[in-house]
Order: C-alpha cells, then structure tokens, then sequence
C-alpha cells in the first residue's frame, strides 16, 4: 500500500517541476546506494535560492513520502504505469505535474531498484554515511575531576530510511569513548594501545 501524503501534499504542490525531478533523482540515488543520503539541508537552500519558501524539516517530510513511494513500487515490482495508477488512485491530492514527475523518475530509473534481489529490503534501517573522532584536552568540564583531562569528540552522520542526513557530535570522556568502541564493532585493538590503561 502506498503512503497517505496528507499535508506533505500542500509542501509538494509548493515545488516546481524541475526542483521536484531532482529531489526524486536524488531520492533514487539514494535507494540505489549511488549516495549516502538525501541532504536536505543543502536542497533546502538551493530552492529559497530559487524563491521557494520551504524549511529544511518540510522538506524532509517530502523526502520521507517520496521514498516510501519509490521502496513500496521496488517491493511490490510495479511498472510505472502501475506506480501512476495507484498513486492516482491512493493520493488525489497531488498536483498532476507532481505525479508525472514520479511517473517518469520511476520509468527511467526506478527498474534497476525493482530488478534488484534486495529490493525487499530497501528502506528498512538507516545507514551511518560519517563518523569522525578526535581527541582534545579539557580545560574544565563535569565529567574531568582536573583539568587536562583528555576527551573525544565524536561526530556523526546518520541517513535514515528516507536518506535525510542528520548529524550528531558529542563528546565522552577516554572510557567512554574506549567502551562505546566495543558496543560498535569498531577496530578497538589500535585504540587501546595507543591510550590503554
């Protein structure tokens, strides 16, 4: 079943033509595993450059739609034709320029999600695009008990099902970070010589 667009349907109605294509190009990409996300942010500026009003959280909200559009059509195999068909049926809502747009996305480049082996789990869990550390001595803090007292800052990126990127940094004291590293996986061996105990 295809996604209820409710109100994402008045932000979409907001979007020209040409702006809409790409953010589905892009969306496409995303689910294709071509990029490591739908950044928002970025397209958020590049349409108020172009006199679009919209905010970067309401264009995540298209975002999230249109990808659940494009994984439920990869999931259940459907033509483009089909696609049109229950969106037309399903949404009413949308402008039809809107729904062209989908249409042809799907048609030019939507097969080779559909075709895949893995199109069943498209949009199932999130992807981490970035991760980045990096060690500094605190000055004063409530986790040190004195000063100089080295601490990580962690930083990542996280594209969820839909591809939005959202970025988080936060910063741990060195068995904090040491422990975080066992519950990732991540290779801890070099760390832990580097600052073992």
């Amino acid at each position: 079943m295809l996604p209820d667009f409710g109100s994402t349907a008045d932000i979409i109605k907001t979007i020209p033509q040409d702006l809409f294509a790409e953010l589905c190009a892009q969306i496409i990409q995303y689910l294709r595993c071509q990029i490591s996300g739908v950044n928002t942010v970025e397209l958020c500026q590049r349409f108020q450059t172009a006199g679009i009003e919209i905010s970067a959280s309401d264009l995540a909200k298209v975002v999230n739609v249109v990808s659940s559009v494009f994984s439920t059509a990869a999931k259940n195999k459907l033509s483009s034709e089909e696609l049109h068909t229950r969106l037309g049926s399903a949404v009413g809502t949308l402008p039809k320029q809107a729904l062209q747009v989908i249409r042809h996305v799907w048609n030019e480049q939507g097969n080779s999600i559909a075709g895949s082996e893995d199109a069943n789990n498209i949009g199932m869990v999130g992807q981490l695009v970035d991760f980045q550390w990096k060690l500094g001595m605190a000055v004063g803090s409530d986790s040190c008990r004195s000063l100089k007292c080295p601490y990580v800052t962690m930083a990542v990126k996280v594209a969820d099902a839909s591809g939005h990127v959202t970025s988080k940094s936060f910063e741990m004291t060195i068995p904090q970070f040491q422990g975080q590293m066992i519950h990732l996986e991540f290779p801890f061996r070099n760390f832990s010589a580097t600052f073992g105990p």
